[in-house]
């Protein structure tokens, strides 16, 4: 093993270090290095719910008229915080896997009638392409699965409709170039829907500048906004009038509280919301938009850029002759927050490093051991003493 010390040198040097206090630490001794799956509880979160009770208990139906812009609020302050999103473009609602039904229908009826095709890559994450599947399917769509995504971005053409991508690869950790593959589907006349779930919050995002028209993503990652935090739709302003969501529900009424006889869609963003939002799930998403003001998302993704490159750094060393390969890119501006090793026996090992209260990661099918790093949680000795867990495993 390399020196430690190496890791704690690195830990007094790193300028945000005083955040990890803001978290409730776990009871478990194992080093939590899942964070791109469910981050860590900031303690500002238990406040709010305190105070979200106290509310609710005081208020009762009195507290919709605070409540009722809550998603369209948290949404610009989300927008503004990590999307590189201007004011009236982004809704916290619903699930991700929701949102991207709605965006991928949305996509589907802005093309010509003639684009029939769906284009998706076979390691998309899970529920976007069984979403796609099923869109496919009641719409009587073509559904084209191809092997990689610089193969889908290639086989957009005339007849494609829209296509789907994540931003980050769940499984690899790979970063894509969003402007540039943004401008090849547009160019091929079909729309693209971005799935941001394992980039928001670690890698800086630009949707305006990079002229995103759709994008979704969740809040339960590197926002640590709580399992199942509600979700968020992103919806360019210049495509709002162009682009409608198929489900209709009373809070997307343009006069909610009418209770008309026909759906009329509200302007703007405020018409991709549905049912009735998730208040308290939703006030947490606040209290994590705040944590990534605070903070800089600038000054986190510079920081997981590190913790990535030093976790690569002690893979090369102590993993790599133990038959481990490091499947995520080594280039920086090319991987989000996570590392991806891969070993025919990682699901094995990943149960072992658990059950002995060594280091909590995730497996991904067929091979894939991941270790996500909260930067604002995770110190330089925890990624030096995972690896050396690993390693021992």
């Amino acid at each position: 093993m390399p020196p430690r010390d190496a890791a704690v040198a690195r830990d007094a040097a790193d300028p945000l270090a005083a955040f990890r206090a803001k978290f409730i630490p776990s009871a478990s001794p194992a080093i939590y290095s899942d964070g791109n799956s469910l981050g860590p509880p900031p303690f500002s979160v238990r406040a709010r719910l305190n105070a979200m009770v106290t509310e609710w208990a005081n208020d009762l139906t009195g507290a919709w008229e605070r409540w009722v812009d809550l998603p369209l609020q948290v949404g610009d302050r989300l927008g503004a915080a990590c999307l590189g999103a201007g004011a009236g473009q982004v809704a916290v609602c619903d699930s991700t896997s929701v949102n991207l039904f709605k965006a991928v229908n949305a996509a589907i009826d802005g093309c010509d009638a003639s684009r029939h095709e769906i284009v998706v890559a076979i390691d998309e994450f899970p529920t976007d392409r069984y979403m796609l599947q099923s869109i496919a399917a009641q719409r009587e769509m073509t559904y084209v699965v191809v092997g990689s995504a610089a193969e889908a971005v290639d086989a957009c053409g005339p007849s494609t409709a829209v296509m789907v991508l994540s931003a980050v690869n769940y499984r690899t950790g790979e970063l894509f170039d969003v402007a540039a593959v943004t401008a090849r589907v547009h160019a091929a006349g079909a729309e693209i829907v971005w799935d941001v779930c394992h980039a928001v919050g670690v890698v800086p995002l630009e949707l305006d500048a990079w002229d995103v028209r759709l994008a979704v993503g969740c809040t339960y990652k590197y926002l640590n906004a709580g399992p199942g935090a509600p979700a968020f739709v992103y919806v360019a302003r210049a495509h709002q009038d162009r682009l409608s969501q198929p489900l209709w529900g009373w809070f997307g009424q343009r006069d909610q509280f009418e209770m008309g006889p026909h759906y009329e869609p509200a302007e703007g963003v405020r018409a991709w919301l549905a049912g009735t939002p998730n208040i308290i799930g939703t006030a947490l998403v606040d209290e994590a938009a705040a944590m990534i003001e605070k903070a800089g998302v600038t000054a986190i993704r510079a920081k997981s850029q590190h913790l990535v490159a030093y976790a690569i750094e002690l893979a090369d060393e102590l993993l790599v002759s133990r038959g481990w390969s490091v499947i995520t890119p080594r280039e920086p501006q090319r991987r989000g927050g996570h590392l991806a090793l891969a070993r025919s026996d990682a699901q094995e090992v990943c149960a072992t490093l658990i059950d002995q209260a060594l280091v909590i990661p995730d497996f991904r099918a067929p091979d894939v051991l991941r270790l996500g790093f909260s930067p604002l949680v995770t110190r330089f000795v925890d990624v030096y003493d995972a690896i050396g867990a690993v390693a021992s495993v």
